[in-house]
């Protein structure tokens, strides 16, 4: 398992302690150029998505390389967390669906999955 798979299990595990909602991690290594992992979940409401985004954050800064940016607030449905070869996105159920990045990237490999 490379660091970068590694990363994203970790930032799965970390949404999966808040009860985040179906959390899948796709390896995109080869169809997307700037980052070699996804990791996908759903929140409950606003409140859920930033216990979320907070419990990944706190996960990716004790990797030796904890460095994110984050883009978007709870408010809006969709928090992402751009830590260099792991992308986070936490999406509200209704924003999820809507965007489907499941399906746009459906060449990716699932390596991680929980209901």
């Amino acid at each position: 398992m490379d660091r970068g798979q590694e990363k994203a299990i970790s930032a799965a595990q970390a949404a999966a302690r808040k009860k985040a909602l179906d959390v899948t991690v796709l390896d995109v290594k080869g169809i997307f150029p700037a980052a070699d992992y996804f990791v996908i979940c759903s929140g409950r409401n606003a409140n859920h998505l930033a216990a979320i985004a907070r419990e990944v954050e706190d996960e990716i800064r004790k990797s030796r390389d904890g460095y994110f940016k984050r883009e978007g607030i709870p408010e809006s449905g969709w928090v992402l967390l751009d830590c260099g070869d792991v992308v986070v996105h936490i999406f509200s159920q209704e924003a999820r669906a809507f965007y489907d990045l499941e399906s746009l990237w459906g060449d990716s490999r699932v390596i991680f999955q929980s209901f």
